[in-house]
């Protein structure tokens, strides 16, 4: 038995918020309190915390590990001008062999001016390796000439259902795809092997721990699944992932009679994924109003109400929950009101009211604001998108961006929110995401001392509570994880400076100096 005493210990059990020791074993609490646990426990080891701070371990309530992991190894896109992209893939061509793909990420048109590259600009640097660069947003890509050819993508290959392939005057291919188009390129290059993958992740994982995480909602495909449970299988997966699996597996889920929560306290099965629509960045976001700086474009809607009520019948019925991507404030009408008729159908069927949830949550109209809680929709949203997004939003929405990323409004509303980073398209530090939420502030304290429409601040303890309570509720594990109480997982985060009591601005400087997972300290600094 262990017992840490002389803490300050935020526990996010309202009965007891505050506490100063805490005693596990077997990698669960047995209990939580003051310093008479020492007599209490007087067998234990003690360890004294020195007035340290000690909170849940945090949740990233939308992640992609598998592109988290691969991102260390292609180039990085994330630059202020298409020269300096092209740059860095000649630096990589040069290290290739001819023919190995060039895989790249985080390229924005947007702090470009808008404007798009095109297939030549990387001819002219690689001419003889196949070239994908995946956007920030993840819904577009760009490609040369011969990733297009190795693609099969040519003048006369039609759009694919759900995505467009752009074209210049002439017709042919542009090098720039959207959507379901990226999946013609993706079915081209080799997949990681899943032990590699695997590899990858023990690599990926202590920065997470030091970062302050100690579980995670995955969004990512098979392969990752397949890596995840390698490292299960050898008692390696020290990090604790709800897996989402993707909507075109979901006959397969139900033919097995997979349901959500199928599995144990470090890998289970999470929610159907499905795509309502696309980006704000490329655009393709499904509006009701046209985007201001592209009047005759209102984006892609991929998936209306009847269609995810169909899905979500199939889904429901076996016991496996919803987690839809919607982004425009037409694509979340969409999927409100197919999630209207979806909860219809579990009371008419008898069923459970399962965690559904809405991904990202970005535009939603002020009419349908009230609809999440209303329906018992979790508010799955990534705060860190806001201020990176926000000149972004401006352009794209105008005066209404004042209503968007509304977290603030759906926790006076009454949904339930569950907070992430969508990494790698932002970076997976939650303390950059409390300081998103509570100061909707750039790094840099841009736009301004209040942030980006400042009514949407939330509060530290909400902010926190989206980082733990939150993810834990959505993956229905809110009666062992997500804070610190007797019975719970032994999971939590030790830091020198309380983020309850430090000025909003600090908190992108904060970091655990120990993280625990499962009555495991598995890093120390």
């Amino acid at each position: 038995m262990n017992l840490l005493h002389h803490a300050r210990i935020h526990t996010l059990d309202p009965q007891a918020p505050v506490a100063s020791a805490l005693a596990w074993e077997a990698g669960r609490i047995i209990a939580v309190g003051g310093e008479e646990l020492l007599q209490e426990f007087e067998k234990s080891s003690p360890e004294d915390m020195k007035g340290r701070v000690i909170l849940p371990g945090l949740i990233d309530a939308h992640i992609h590990l598998q592109e988290l992991a691969l991102s260390r190894q292609v180039v990085d896109c994330e630059v202020d001008t298409i020269q300096m992209v092209l740059q860095r893939v000649a630096e990589r061509v040069r290290l290739a062999s001819p023919g190995e793909w060039i895989r790249g990420h985080g390229w924005n048109q947007n702090i470009w001016g808008g404007g798009w590259p095109t297939a030549a600009d990387l001819d002219a640097v690689s001419p003889q390796n196949p070239c994908y660069l995946t956007a920030k947003s993840l819904h577009a890509a760009w490609l040369n000439g011969l990733a297009l050819h190795q693609a099969g993508i040519t003048t006369s290959t039609p759009d694919p259902q759900d995505g467009v392939i752009q074209r210049d005057k002439r017709g042919a291919p542009s090098g720039i795809l959207f959507e379901k188009a990226l999946e013609l390129v993706e079915k081209a290059i080799p997949e990681p092997a899943p032990e590699a993958l695997a590899q990858a992740f023990l690599r990926l994982f202590p920065d997470l721990w030091k970062m302050g995480l100690t579980a995670v909602h995955d969004f990512d495909r098979r392969t990752c699944f397949q890596a995840l449970q390698i490292l299960h299988q050898r008692g390696k997966l020290s990090l604790r992932v709800v897996k989402s699996l993707p909507r075109e597996r979901l006959p397969q889920a139900v033919e097995l009679g997979l349901r959500s929560g199928f599995g144990d306290d470090f890998l289970r099965i999470g929610s159907i994924k499905l795509f309502a629509d696309g980006a704000l960045g490329p655009r393709t976001g499904a509006m009701l109003e046209p985007y201001v700086d592209d009047p005759q474009n209102r984006g892609i809607l991929l998936l209306n109400a009847e269609h995810l009520f169909e899905l979500g019948c199939q889904a429901a019925a076996s016991g496996l929950s919803l987690a839809v991507h919607a982004i425009g404030d037409r694509a979340i009408h969409e999927v409100l009101d197919g999630f209207e008729l979806l909860r219809r159908y579990e009371r008419e069927q008898g069923l459970p009211a399962l965690r559904h949830r809405m991904e990202h949550v970005q535009t939603i109209h002020p009419q349908d604001a009230g609809r999440l809680a209303e329906l018992g929709i979790i508010a799955s949203m990534q705060p860190i998108h806001a201020p990176s997004d926000m000149c972004m939003a401006d352009l794209a929405l105008g005066d209404r961006a004042a209503g968007s990323y509304a977290w603030r409004t759906q926790e006076q509303h009454g949904a339930r929110l569950a907070f992430g980073s969508d990494a790698p398209v932002e970076s997976p530090n939650p303390f950059l995401g409390l300081h998103a939420a509570v100061t909707r502030q750039r790094l840099d304290g841009s736009p301004g001392p209040q942030g980006w429409h400042p009514e949407q601040r939330l509060d530290i303890q909400a902010a926190v509570s989206g980082f733990t309570r939150g993810p834990a509720y959505a993956a229905g594990m809110e009666n062992c994880l997500g804070r610190l109480s007797p019975g719970f997982l032994a999971d939590w985060i030790v830091l020198e400076n309380d983020p309850f009591a430090c000025p909003p601005v600090e908190l992108i400087n904060l970091q655990p100096v120990a993280t625990m997972v499962n009555g495991e300290w598995v890093w120390q600094s």
